[in-house]
């Protein structure tokens, strides 16, 4: 009797991929626009009973914001990161040192802090990154861990960065005014820049830079015999994601309107950790989906708000023993690149092809 092999249904990723280009973004238009209209909107399957919903809606989009950058450096580049929140605080500091009334600074237009606090802290990163990213494992881990309380510190005890006491009225005009009226409006501008910084973090992925990402992600050792400039990439991994996480935190300040050194603790950072490996480091849908859950449900179920943690931690370790990638895990098709080319670098596999994720292109030196 024969046997007839049933083929596999395609997975969702299959079908989007198989789709035209128009044929995706007719679906992806609509959802962009609801997403937009979400605070207007104001669902009553989904509104937060204890905080406005358009301000709730600005917390989600601004984890989503920091775990997009996290996802750089922790799911792309396979760097363990503890103190992003390092960052981030730096980003709020930019932002609150050339708007806020307190500072002696000259002060400058809000939308001008944006970029400079991405410049700022892409400098800090390039500092701590240098002489650190040569460490691996958890070396690294302890060493951005002890950065971000660095930070803090140095805020809380550096008099022009005013401590507890802060700074206030940040990103207003002399009237006190906001520069966006509304939590809406902070909310699509703070969207906005999502796409945008998705955008760009995609096209890496498809790039030299992101195929060397995957290979130091998945054996840096191998990538290293097989002339992937494995130093130099983390550098820009660990930059891209410091620039990205001060953009969010100069939000985080405009939107508060207010800085000081309570917001930039070691359980934030373990926060923003947690939304990039509960949705699935590697995946950037996974880790907006993350965030969702990390700043979402605090807000909507305020009767367990103050358990959130012990429900994190709990959530963190079923995963870890039943679904270590995720809710969504990283691109399969990506993560067997690096172990192919692995075992063809073992002379398991057949001479390594002219376009493998990790052969690099003809240079003067002959690395990537």
């Amino acid at each position: 009797m024969s046997t007839q092999t049933i083929p596999a249904k395609p997975s969702i990723r299959e079908r989007w991929n198989n789709l035209s280009r128009p044929a995706q973004w007719a679906c992806l238009i609509p959802l962009v626009l609801f997403v937009y209209a979400l605070p207007w909107l104001n669902p009553p399957l989904i509104a937060t009973t204890g905080t406005d919903f358009p301000t709730a809606m600005f917390d989600v989009a601004r984890y989503a914001l920091v775990a997009v950058g996290l996802n750089v450096v922790v799911g792309q580049a396979g760097l363990l990161d503890l103190g992003y929140v390092g960052f981030f605080a730096v980003g709020a500091y930019v932002a609150a040192l050339f708007t806020s009334p307190n500072s002696t600074l000259t002060k400058l237009p809000y939308l001008w802090t944006l970029p400079l606090a991405m410049v700022i802290t892409m400098i800090f990163g390039i500092i701590l990154g240098t002489p650190t990213l040569r460490l691996r494992g958890d070396y690294l881990a302890i060493v951005t861990l002890g950065f971000g309380e660095m930070i803090r510190l140095i805020a809380d005890n550096v008099t022009p960065l005013r401590g507890q006491s802060g700074f206030e009225r940040v990103a207003t005009d002399a009237a006190g005014k906001s520069f966006l009226p509304t939590a809406s409006w902070w909310y699509v501008l703070t969207v906005t820049l999502i796409i945008v910084v998705l955008l760009f973090v995609g096209n890496l992925e498809r790039s030299r830079v992101g195929r060397a990402w995957v290979a130091i992600r998945e054996d840096e050792d191998a990538a290293e015999i097989m002339g992937v400039a494995t130093y130099k990439f983390k550098i820009w991994a660990f930059v891209i994601g410091a620039a990205i996480g001060g953009l969010s935190g100069a939000l985080y300040a405009g939107k508060l309107g207010f800085v000081n050194n309570q917001s930039f603790d070691v359980v934030t950072s373990m926060l923003f950790l947690a939304a990039v490996v509960l949705g699935g480091a590697g995946n950037k849908v996974g880790v907006l989906l993350g965030a969702v859950v990390v700043a979402y449900m605090p807000l909507r179920f305020v009767q367990i708000a103050e358990y959130n943690y012990l429900i994190f931690g709990i959530a963190l370790i079923v995963l870890m023993i039943f679904r270590p990638q995720g809710l969504l895990g990283a691109r399969q098709r990506l993560l067997a690149r690096g172990r192919q080319a692995y075992q063809r670098l073992l002379g398991k596999g057949e001479q390594i092809s002219g376009d493998s994720a990790l052969t690099p292109e003809p240079t003067a030196k002959g690395t990537v």
